[in-house]
């Protein structure tokens, strides 16, 4: 029963990571209708700005993450003015998708030029060591704890961010309706740069906490985790906040339960295809919307 718990709450940490990652993806598509499949390679980018304030710089892992925060917000703010605002009139949505493709390709080669493709080891930012309870038969890694707590938090914070703030407001206009929201005086540019703004802070705090629980790094650490968090999204509901927490939950058990009674092999297999399974059941996700569109 420890060893279930046990497993239990390493896949509550893991998708808590995937839910982080998640409502970044299901802000921006909320908002701005597209989806950034260059947010995994943000996680990446984050990671290496923290490892290089740490071991070049000679910086702890809190600064280093406050660097890495202002870093992937300015990276992901740059990318949605110069390469998906240009695009967001296109006739076909598959111009945006193409692109944002693109700028994952072009991330992961700059760091695999910059930081080679070797593997480097990632000095966690959690140090506590955590808790032990059960005499000793059941471990809590700190980095668990705080990871399930950061999310928690996150979610309470963006919530009472939209649904409590002026620019929230704005953003569920901008979603409703970009030509009424216009007239409304809300300046959709603005609104939706806010929205990558955060979603690539949440990249950043994402990926300290992914290779403080996994301590390697390479230019594609992002990618998979962030395949696996669109997955988490789709899983709860894309464009809704707390669709995106349950989603990354969920999933982060479904994968951490399945490489332990299953296979590990399979795990991937099992997490792609339940995407499949919802796809074809429930194709709003758990907490989605069917959107009527008039024609």
């Amino acid at each position: 029963m420890l060893s279930f718990l046990q497993y239990l709450i390493s896949g509550l940490s893991l998708g808590s990571i995937y839910a982080i990652i998640a409502l970044g993806y299901t802000m921006v598509y909320g908002i701005a209708k597209m989806l950034n499949f260059a947010h995994g390679d943000f996680i990446m980018i984050g990671s290496y700005v923290i490892f290089t304030v740490v071991t070049t710089l000679s910086g702890g892992s809190i600064p280093g993450l406050l660097v890495a925060i202002v870093c992937c917000t300015l990276i992901g703010v740059t990318t949605e003015r110069i390469a998906y605002r240009p695009l967001r009139g296109a006739a076909s949505p598959l111009a945006v998708l193409i692109t944002a493709i693109g700028v994952s390709y072009f991330l992961e080669n700059l760091a695999l030029l910059v930081f080679g493709s070797d593997t480097k080891s990632f000095t966690p930012v959690v140090s506590w060591s955590g808790l032990v309870l059960a005499d000793g038969k059941l471990r809590i890694q700190g980095v668990t704890i705080i990871t399930i707590i950061v999310s928690i938090v996150i979610l309470i914070a963006l919530q009472t961010f939209v649904n409590k703030t002026r620019e929230g407001q704005a953003m569920l206009a901008v979603a409703q309706d970009k030509g009424a929201a216009t007239l409304m005086g809300i300046n959709v540019n603005r609104t939706i740069s806010i929205t990558f703004a955060i979603g690539s802070a949440l990249a950043a705090v994402a990926g300290a906490l992914l290779c403080s629980a996994y301590p390697s790094l390479t230019p594609y650490t992002g990618a998979m985790p962030g395949i696996k968090a669109f997955v988490a999204a789709v899983l709860g509901g894309i464009g809704s906040i707390p669709g995106a927490m349950i989603g990354g939950l969920c999933l982060g058990i479904v994968e951490i339960l399945s490489k332990t009674y299953i296979s590990s092999q399979l795990s991937d297999a099992i997490v792609f295809g339940i995407l499949i399974i919802v796809l074809l059941v429930r194709p709003t996700g758990i907490l989605g919307k069917n959107i009527q569109e008039k024609v």
